[in-house]
């Protein structure tokens, strides 16, 4: 997302451009509505990672804190990808799924299994 400097003229280096994360990308994931998580945690992850590995895998480690996420139900959660609604497949990758450098992937979840 670009920012601007508050001195005209400023041009400092960039350094979160995907070149900098060694074949991985910035992705930000945020579980909308659990106040323990008040933003979006940012991630670096490869465009080839199944979609159900950061599910299985990378989601539990990070959200497993919260004493609602033992009833929570993935499977029926309510997605969106960069400000669009949006359905995951488990088995594609991130890349093929659409998921790029400083991607947005929020999830909204109702312990006990509705989105």
């Amino acid at each position: 997302m670009p920012t601007a400097a508050l001195h005209s003229g400023y041009s400092g280096p960039t350094r979160d451009r995907v070149e900098n994360f060694h074949g991985a990308q910035l992705v930000f994931v945020h579980w909308e509505g659990h106040n323990n998580f008040c933003s979006a945690i940012t991630l670096p992850l490869p465009r080839d990672l199944p979609f159900g590995a950061l599910t299985a895998e990378i989601l539990p480690s990070l959200y497993s804190i919260d004493p609602d996420w033992a009833s929570v139900d993935l499977g029926r959660a309510r997605w969106m990808l960069d400000g669009e609604n949006w359905s995951p497949s488990p088995e594609k990758s991130l890349g093929e799924l659409g998921v790029g450098h400083k991607s947005l992937i929020r999830f909204w979840t109702q312990e006990g299994g509705n989105a």
